[in-house]
């Protein structure tokens, strides 16, 4: 089977210090995580190597959908790497990785996203990650 993979990459204007805490403080993650009209009212991060995390995105409709994996790399405030399962499903979990690079406007935010079933189930990610990562940008618009 070939599975998919997506690659998504955007400055965001914060030093990555910041962009690293919001992605990995719960506190902070709910206040921009879920694409669009879906929020977080929920947050719970073990951050280390071996820690788990679930993310519970609120629907539209009032119902939670779990987001939940392990971390298998946490390098502050340069890189993270986790396995993403998403409510239910029975299938394998797939891979995020992320890397905070340094950039002269904030922080070069360069995700991927691997180990996708199909091309269908990839392009429901990158719209979902699309739809975060604007919320992201927005958190450090002044």
């Amino acid at each position: 089977m070939m599975l998919a993979s997506l690659a998504i990459t955007r400055l965001i204007r914060a030093p990555r210090e910041r962009v690293f805490a919001a992605w990995t403080s719960p506190e902070q993650l709910k206040q921009w995580w879920g694409p669009g009209p879906i929020t977080c009212p929920e947050a719970h991060i073990d951050l280390r190597a071996g820690g788990d995390y679930r993310i519970a995105n609120l629907e539209v409709d009032g119902s939670i959908i779990w987001i939940y994996g392990t971390f298998q790399q946490v390098t502050p405030p340069e890189r993270l790497v986790y396995t993403w399962s998403v409510g239910t499903e029975s299938s394998q979990p797939t891979l995020v990785s992320l890397d905070f690079k340094r950039h002269p406007e904030g922080t070069e935010l360069v995700l991927r996203h691997e180990r996708i079933a199909n091309a269908a189930h990839r392009d429901g990610h990158a719209k979902g990650w699309n739809g975060c990562l604007d919320k992201l940008e927005a958190l450090f618009v002044a």
